[in-house]
């Protein structure tokens, strides 16, 4: 006798651990560039260059980038940019790692304080928090059905199923999306000099999955800030969107799988190229995006959940798995809003050129209404003042939100995945001293419901106790008890659950509390 089975791949997370460091460097202005003055913007991104997992470690090895605008202490060259790196090494703990395991390492700069030492030195310092996690495929043999050799007719063994619905992975892999655009300055805008600032940011990204593809939608956010041509090397912002289109190969894919899509900027250049005419007036992006696809299907087994002899002593071996099924998957948006001021008056506003913000989400919980989310939105605000000697200055922000993502049925040992982007960033002048901000924060999830179950791995044949035969009754009139149903009461009488049907006349399956049943040994 053999159980029959069929393979179902599930996906889980078999360890993580993270790790929160402090980055400290000074930093020292190039011979080639001029003086500081003051301080303006700055931005950074943390580059992971390898992870090395080892028993139950991972060391990490990568770098902070960070870019640094500031006014200069000389006439004719207002705002200059700086960047540079700061090279880190982190070990993990992450306990049952193996040095084989493909170890996934997310970032999240959590603080970036740029200091002003004196003219030619600055201080930089960093916090960061790197979170590693191994995520593992497997197989959960689940028995559909039995073959049964040597025993006497179809009818010596009992066995039920019961339907169990799941969710299974169906396609798991990584690859990168190029995206190669070009943009014009319109005719009133002066020829680009030098790139002092820029800032490429996606938004309303939507990746839907197709037959053999996926097709990929959103919006390209392009603000420049450059120097342009000719003898006063006036300092001009430039900002425009861009559709965000095209599609990805994706093999084995099909239109009604569940799609779960991470993504992010993994490559990025920006530069200037001439036009028709030989005139710096184009700008030439590439990007490359890192696509992270899992993809899953809806499945519904009947699985093999019991079994017992009716000659033969048969005894089922049983274990605990882990299957899970999609509960839901769920978007949800909310708004949040603050009024920032400058911090002197000599910082008064006269215009707005560029704002951005970076969502910072720092804690999530399951609750019964679904998953509460708590965290940031850091802002950062570029614009004009009415100061000829510092005419260009930055307003920094933090703007806390909650929201709770409402889903019906969760469960702490429920699993699932958040992606939270920041949409529609809006920043007004109230007066010169005070401004409103807007923003939208997307919210996406998807949620996987814990299914604990008995997995019938093996079944054992041996002969029948004679004892067990003849210790039982010849004749038994069974009242019914609550919790009793034709199965339970086949296997303690050793007797087919059609039999005992026939016997008593029953066309269903349902038993009440009470009933009577006829029950023959040997029928």
């Amino acid at each position: 006798m053999e159980l029959i089975k069929k393979n179902i791949h599930m996906d889980r997370i078999r360890c993580k651990a993270s790790s929160q460091i402090t980055l400290e460097e000074d930093m020292n202005i190039p011979d080639s560039k001029p003086d500081v003055s003051t301080l303006v913007y700055d931005k950074g991104r943390v580059q992971i260059e390898e992870v090395k997992p080892t028993a139950d470690h991972v060391t990490i090895r990568g770098r902070l980038l960070f870019h640094i605008l500031y006014q200069s202490r000389e006439d004719g060259q207002q705002l200059v940019h700086v960047e540079g790196k700061i090279p880190f090494e982190e070990q993990v703990y992450l306990e049952g790692v193996q040095s084989t395991d493909s170890v996934q390492v997310n970032w999240q700069l959590e603080d970036l304080t740029i200091g002003m030492i004196n003219s030619r030195k600055l201080s930089i310092q960093a916090l960061m928090t790197l979170k590693a996690s191994v995520e593992e495929l497997y197989d959960e043999e689940l028995p559909v059905d039995l073959y049964q050799d040597g025993l006497e007719g179809e009818s010596s063994v009992e066995y039920c199923k019961n339907p169990v619905e799941l969710t299974q992975v169906a396609i798991q892999k990584n690859d990168i999306f190029r995206v190669k655009e070009e943009i014009a300055l319109p005719a009133n805008y002066p020829n680009i000099l030098n790139i002092l600032w820029d800032s490429v940011k996606l938004e309303d990204v939507e990746v839907r999955p197709l037959e053999e593809k996926l097709s990929i939608q959103g919006e390209i956010h392009v603000f420049v800030l450059y120097e342009s041509e000719g003898e006063e090397q006036t300092i001009r912002a430039f900002e425009t969107v861009l559709p965000l289109g095209g599609t990805l190969d994706c093999h084995g894919c099909r239109d009604n799988m569940i799609a779960d899509i991470s993504w992010e900027i993994g490559n990025q250049e920006l530069d200037v190229r001439p036009d028709f005419d030989g005139e710096q007036r184009m700008l030439g992006l590439e990007l490359v995006l890192d696509m992270g696809m899992k993809m899953y299907e809806e499945d519904r087994v009947e699985m093999l959940t019991d079994i017992y002899g009716v000659t033969k002593q048969v005894d089922a071996v049983a274990r605990e798995g882990d299957l899970k099924k999609l509960l839901m998957k769920i978007g949800g948006k909310s708004k949040v809003n603050d009024h920032l001021r400058v911090k002197n008056s000599t910082e008064r506003i006269l215009q707005l050129l560029h704002s951005e913000g970076k969502v910072q989400v720092d804690a999530t919980e399951i609750t019964e209404d679904g998953i509460a989310v708590q965290g940031v939105v850091n802002v950062q605000v570029l614009y004009v003042t009415g100061d000829d000697s510092n005419p260009y200055n930055c307003i920094k922000g933090i703007i806390p939100f909650s929201y709770t993502m409402e889903v019906q049925g969760i469960s702490p040992g429920d699993s699932y995945r958040l992606n939270t982007q920041l949409e529609q960033l809006q920043v007004a002048m109230l007066d010169s001293e005070e401004l409103d901000v807007k923003g939208v924060l997307s919210f996406g999830a998807i949620v996987f419901q814990s299914i604990p179950a008995t997995i019938i791995s093996n079944v054992n044949v041996s002969p029948l106790d004679v004892n067990i035969l003849s210790d039982l009754p010849g004749i038994v009139a069974y009242v019914v008890k609550p919790g009793d149903n034709l199965w339970n009461i086949g296997k303690r009488y050793y007797i087919p659950v059609a039999k005992i049907k026939e016997i008593n006349g029953l066309s269903g399956d349902e038993l009440r509390p009470g009933e009577k049943l006829l029950i023959v040994k040997g029928a």
